[in-house]
């Protein structure tokens, strides 16, 4: 990385973090709660700053698929920014470094692979950010005790799976989730319990073993309890590929290829059942500063002749409100 030397210490407009802002190792406290609960999210984190910014050196941020930050990244100008990158990192999951400035503050002295983001409000300075993707490792919940359900549950560790094996249909104490693939082995030994456990916690996958005859058996009879259609029919049954007439431990190793399938071909990680959803908020153009905001409340909204306009601070509100004309001329030419 380009080694800066930190220069021009005004004092910051927006100032130190407000209170009740987690600092950095508080953040990673927080992070390593979110890893447990196996949910996605970015870690943001400032390697460079020059003043004045309200950002320092080691500030840490953990950024949501859905754009809740946790932290403290920056002010007004730098954090919708931040925001924006760090969701799109959850959805590729490949990090980025950003530097963050005005657009003639750096000219050639940027590095191959950084990320230049030009910012127009004077008083953030500049700051290097670097954004990291923490993507839960897939958990697999293999009900039953049969030798092709350990093997199933052996391989999944072996691909570094959180990986779970439970006798009985409750599926509490594996902490199966929405995120999680289910894959129902129990082989005849209470099939019909087992799957309406596992279609009570809506997971990303939900597999029987069986035949297509035991299969439609077993829906039969939930159907005939009164589960709705459309749960039912996320059941895979058969579970696995279709490798043909296979011994127990083959089919582990069938069910298993599925799911690496359906895996890198983004089943788990769209916006359907248990996957990321990181689908981008309305966002809108400062009319002032030319800053990319948020298109909602949080972003100073002001409305001018039937048009919503939104600003990256108050300071840019009032600039635009004491003569929109302005703004807007320059917008159009």
């Amino acid at each position: 990385m380009t080694e800066h030397r930190e220069t021009g210490h005004g004092p910051a407009e927006h100032g130190p973090p407000p209170a009740g802002h987690a600092d950095g190792w508080a953040v990673l406290e927080q992070a390593a709660g979110l890893t447990r609960r196996g949910e996605a999210f970015a870690l943001a984190t400032v390697v460079w700053r020059q003043g004045p910014s309200s950002g320092q050196q080691g500030s840490r941020a953990i950024i949501t698929p859905s754009g809740e930050l946790h932290g403290w990244i920056g002010g007004a100008c730098a954090e919708p920014v931040v925001v924006r990158e760090a969701r799109e990192v959850i959805s590729t999951g490949e990090a980025r470094l950003l530097l963050l400035g005005t657009p003639d503050q750096f000219g050639a002295a940027v590095p191959d692979g950084m990320t230049v983001v030009p910012i127009s409000c004077q008083s953030e300075g500049a700051l290097e950010v670097y954004i990291e993707p923490v993507l839960p490792v897939p958990h697999l919940v293999v009900v039953g005790r049969s030798p092709m359900a350990e093997t199933l549950a052996s391989l999944g560790r072996d691909l570094g799976w959180r990986t779970d094996l439970v006798a009985g249909p409750g599926l509490a104490e594996a902490g199966a989730s929405e995120r999680s693939m289910v894959v129902v082995a129990t082989q005849g030994h209470g099939d019909e319990d087992a799957v309406q456990a596992a279609l009570a916690v809506r997971p990303a996958y939900l597999g029987l073993v069986g035949s297509r005859r035991r299969g439609a058996a077993v829906l039969g009879y939930l159907a005939d309890r009164g589960l709705p259609a459309d749960q039912l029919g996320r059941v895979r049954v058969p579970a696995g590929l279709d490798l043909g007439h296979t011994s127990h431990r083959e089919i582990a190793v069938a069910i298993l290829a599925e799911l690496v399938q359906l895996r890198a071909a983004g089943a788990f990680t769209a916006a359907g059942p248990g996957g990321i959803s990181a689908a981008a908020a309305a966002e809108a153009t400062d009319p002032v500063c030319g800053m990319t905001v948020a298109a909602g409340p949080s972003s100073y909204p002001l409305e001018h002749d039937g048009t919503t306009y939104y600003f990256c601070r108050a300071a840019c509100r009032q600039e635009f409100a004491r003569d929109p004309a302005a703004y807007l001329k320059e917008a159009r030419c």
